[in-house]
């Protein structure tokens, strides 16, 4: 289903918090959302890849990583299980790598930026929780719509 995230903004002001943009938009798909499913981890993506492998279709993940621009926490082989497994979308509050190539992908991933260095691999970190970051509370299912003009999320499917 087609929209657009100012058309929402318009007819929905007081159901919607709109993000910071702070983020890049990379890969094919540029409009996305579904129902919000989260991971809290600090240079580490072993749980972003377990949530990529278990979160229903259609869902967006929502990455936070702190902010942390030393390393990435998405690259190409992660965004393929997304693509394959047939999901809305992925934020990451954090970095990504294998740019050129998720660029080619039919997925949408918003990321702080860019780096080429792997994380580690401790699987520390938290699953399912709130995560606040670019401004806005992220609630495991509550909604997020995302396009080109920016993010906003809302408590219920607004589409």
């Amino acid at each position: 289903m087609e929209f657009h995230t100012a058309d929402l903004c318009d007819e929905h002001r007081e159901r919607v918090k709109v993000a910071d943009s702070i983020f890049t938009l990379y890969g094919q798909k540029r409009a996305f959302y579904g129902p919000i499913h989260t991971v809290k981890v600090f240079e580490d993506n072993v749980l972003v890849k377990q949530a990529l492998e278990t979160i229903p279709k259609e869902s967006v993940l929502v990455v936070d990583g702190g902010g942390s621009k030393k390393c990435a926490l998405v690259g190409d082989n992660l965004a393929e299980i997304a693509v394959n497994r047939q999901l809305a979308g992925v934020i990451v509050f954090g970095c990504i790598r294998d740019c050129a190539q998720i660029n080619e992908m039919n997925i949408g991933i918003y990321a702080l930026g860019t780096n080429p260095l792997k994380s580690i691999k401790q699987g520390k970190g938290l699953e399912n929780v709130p995560v606040q970051f670019a401004g806005i509370n992220f609630e495991p299912g509550s909604y997020l719509y995302a396009d080109e003009d920016g993010i906003i999320v809302a408590r219920e499917q607004l589409v």
